[in-house]
């Protein structure tokens, strides 16, 4: 299958950009090394990014010093937030490695923690961000039955079970992904590294479905159904509105952050490991999947600045925190999970 209908496939996806063909038939170089990137890709990636920090830094003190009483549906937005911090250690090294021209000057060491924390990030984040779509979905539709991702100690459960898979997928990608010398540069998780193309294209269709169409897939049909009770919800009422406005923002929102910052990032990735499989010789057409793969990465950033919208459309006490510095531990809510409504 991967013979003969993928490089058909690709060969039309590559048709759609401007002076490919020609490169396509063309004899190429049969060492491709990339090129310099441009430098607005540094200059967004430390923008990005560094919004990400402010934005999720502030959450996480929202959760820990401002919400001591939390919900299930607050524990896994604490999560959330915490994958998202996941990248932020690792934003100023890939802007330096841009700014060097795809030159990795920090060690082996930190290739590797690059490699775990960033693939520990986007899993994270899709991880999250689907158990928030189904425990959204027993909110509202199943309001009235009993459900175990209403219980805050399951769903914490839960939570540790996702960051022992996120460790051990950290670890191995870690492990099997070494930076190496092309040319005149060290490469650090790139489809420049030739000893290393087996390994990232088998990667990168685990990651395609375990980390992307999965989680999406769930999501949707979670939301889907999620909206399709809130067409059939009762809107006459203040707390009907209220749950039908809030369940609609946060459905816009998960979708959104699915579509803009993860759907780039995979398929941009699946076109340059199949790409430098394929066709290794098309150094014109690997740099170009380069620099789009590249900057799929800030739009992957993106979800960190999406996020914080999640927490206010999903939690009444953070809009409340994050309205008022000055809130009291006596005025925080005290109510079980057990007694949990849809606007919880």
């Amino acid at each position: 299958f991967f013979h003969s209908v993928l490089p058909s496939f690709l060969l039309s996806f590559l048709s759609l950009f401007p002076n490919l063909n020609q490169t396509l038939t063309s004899n190429s170089s049969s060492s491709c090394l990339g090129e310099q990137l441009h430098v607005s890709l540094t200059v967004l990636v430390s923008v990005v990014y560094f919004a990400g920090f402010l934005l999720n830094t502030f959450s996480l003190w929202v959760f820990c010093c401002r919400l001591p009483c939390w919900t299930s549906g607050t524990t896994l937005q604490f999560h959330l937030a915490l994958s998202d911090t996941l990248a932020i250690p690792v934003a100023p090294m890939m802007a330096a490695y841009f700014a060097l021209g795809n030159n990795w000057p920090f060690g082996e060491f930190l290739c590797r923690l690059k490699i775990a924390l960033l693939t520990s990030h986007f899993f994270g984040c899709t991880a999250f961000l689907t158990l928030i779509s189904v425990h959204r979905y027993t909110a509202v539709v199943h309001f009235n039955r009993r459900s175990c991702m209403k219980k805050k100690e399951f769903v914490g459960k839960l939570c540790a079970g996702v960051w022992t898979l996120l460790l051990a997928q950290a670890l191995a990608c870690a492990l099997v992904l070494p930076p190496s010398k092309e040319g005149q540069n060290i490469r650090c998780l790139s489809i420049y590294q030739r000893n290393l193309t087996g390994t990232y294209f088998v990667i990168n269709f685990l990651l395609l479905v375990f980390e992307f169409l999965l989680p999406f897939l769930v999501s949707a049909v979670c939301y889907g159904r999620l909206a399709n009770t809130l067409t059939r919800l009762n809107i006459r009422t203040v707390k009907g509105l209220k749950v039908k406005v809030k369940s609609q923002r946060m459905i816009a929102v998960c979708l959104l952050i699915f579509v803009i910052s993860f759907l780039p990032l995979n398929v941009v990735r699946t076109v340059a490991v199949v790409l430098k499989k394929y066709y290794p010789k098309e150094c014109d057409a690997l740099q170009r999947t380069e620099t789009a793969y590249y900057f799929s990465w800030v739009l992957a950033g993106v979800n960190s600045c999406l996020d914080p919208l999640l927490y206010c459309f999903g939690s009444q006490n953070f809009r409340d925190a994050f309205g008022s510095f000055k809130m009291r531990q006596s005025d925080a809510p005290t109510r079980s999970d057990s007694e949990m409504t849809p606007n919880e």
